[in-house]
């Protein structure tokens, strides 16, 4: 599969990723073979596969959903770095 030194900064840009002029002829390579073999992928005769809908065939594990011993509001915060009137302080995020 073809991929050109733009397609790589390209996706470089999207992920936020700073690249090395080093770095982009290996990363053109790798993103080559990666998308070489998932083309790969359309070749095989899946005809006759049924769709898997779950890893196990079967349902997943569940425990009881029973009330049990819970952290007070004090403890929960003892090891918090920083708490203002009963709460987390965390930085903003947007």
């Amino acid at each position: 599969m073809n991929v050109t030194r733009e397609d790589v900064l390209r996706c470089a840009a999207l992920a936020h990723l700073s690249l090395r002029e080093d770095e982009i002829e290996a990363m053109r390579q790798a993103m080559a073979r990666m998308l070489t073999h998932a083309a790969s992928l359309d070749e095989l005769d899946l005809d006759q596969v049924e769709p898997m809908l779950a890893g196990l065939g079967r349902p997943l594990p569940r425990r009881e959903d029973e009330p049990r011993d819970t952290f007070t509001q004090a403890q929960a915060l003892a090891n918090a770095p920083a708490q203002d009137r009963g709460y987390f302080v965390v930085p903003k995020v947007l």
